[in-house]
């Protein structure tokens, strides 16, 4: 039996115009935006994305998709090359996910539209590194941490609003003992704090960092190191200061001071208060004290 001659039926429509192809790109970034905030990356990050490839598309002068490996040669080689290896592994992130996207979305119809086939213009040969020596982060003391705390403690027998000033000092507390992000604390619900499981409780943490850029992953915590002490405490003596009816589904565990019916403490409020504290408590960390430092002493 002789093979038959297949013809794949999808073939290219000719040179499209300048219009069809300006349309179709449009669409394009349309759709991976979308697709992007429909796996739960937060508008930041999307940005963040679309950042860099506005930055490669007006280098390159055309479709992103016409980018082949020796472009990406001369971008990440001479254009940016003495930029800072966080910017080159960013943007060469982005240039994956983007192509990831088109590959799994548009082949067929870029192929059918300009007779491309897609391809990745970024490959293990020229794939920019973030960095080749890390920097080591050495985390405070467990006598500074308390240092820290026992100081941000007495702070709130005489703060001028106690509600605000208690829940971002529990915040911290979660970083330092569990190692909570501050996003995740951020996120999480009333009815995320799972008192019946296990020893001391867990939370359900659902807005978890996923790794290269997944979309939030969902785990469950333990409260370990004094956590539920300091979760029950706020719980019971603090939450009800904000007015709002805990008994709401999705009540917000931290919620905003000023919109505390419906709305939830910003990234930017923790941080500052963390900051805050740091400068009176711990001068010899002042200015250097972030949530993610209390995560490396978690973690320690």
């Amino acid at each position: 039996m002789a093979l038959a001659v297949v013809q794949d039926l999808r073939q290219a429509c000719g040179l499209p115009t300048p219009e069809e192809l300006e349309d179709f790109e449009t669409d394009v970034l349309s759709g991976f935006v979308l697709a992007r905030a429909s796996a739960g990356l937060t508008d930041g990050a999307i940005q963040g994305d679309l950042g860099h490839l506005e930055k490669v598309r007006d280098w390159f002068g055309r479709p992103l998709w016409e980018m082949e490996s020796p472009h990406a040669d001369a971008y990440f080689g001479k254009t940016i090359r003495h930029s800072s290896p966080s910017l080159r592994a960013g943007r060469a992130g982005a240039i994956s996910v983007f192509f990831d996207f088109l590959e799994l979305r548009h082949r067929a119809a870029l192929h059918q539209l300009t007779g491309r086939l897609v391809e990745c213009p970024l490959d293990e040969m020229n794939r920019p590194r973030a960095s080749a020596a890390p920097q080591l982060r050495i985390p405070p003391t467990g006598e500074e941490i308390e240092q820290l705390f026992a100081g941000w403690r007495d702070d709130l027998a005489c703060c001028r609003k106690f509600a605000p000033a208690a829940r971002n000092y529990t915040v911290a507390r979660l970083s330092a003992d569990v190692g909570l992000r501050v996003n995740e604390a951020r996120m999480l619900d009333l009815d995320d704090v799972r008192w019946e499981l296990g020893r001391f409780g867990k939370l359900n943490v659902r807005f978890g960092k996923g790794s290269r850029r997944s979309g939030p992953r969902q785990r469950v915590v333990p409260m370990i190191n004094g956590a539920d002490l300091s979760l029950r405490w706020y719980v019971e003596d603090v939450s009800g200061h904000f007015g709002a009816d805990l008994m709401l589904p999705g009540a917000a565990l931290f919620p905003s001071e000023r919109f505390s019916l419906s709305g939830r403490a910003r990234t930017e409020v923790f941080r500052t208060a963390l900051t805050d504290a740091t400068a009176r408590h711990l001068l010899a960390w002042a200015g250097k004290l972030t949530p993610y430092v209390l995560r490396h002493f978690c973690a320690s």
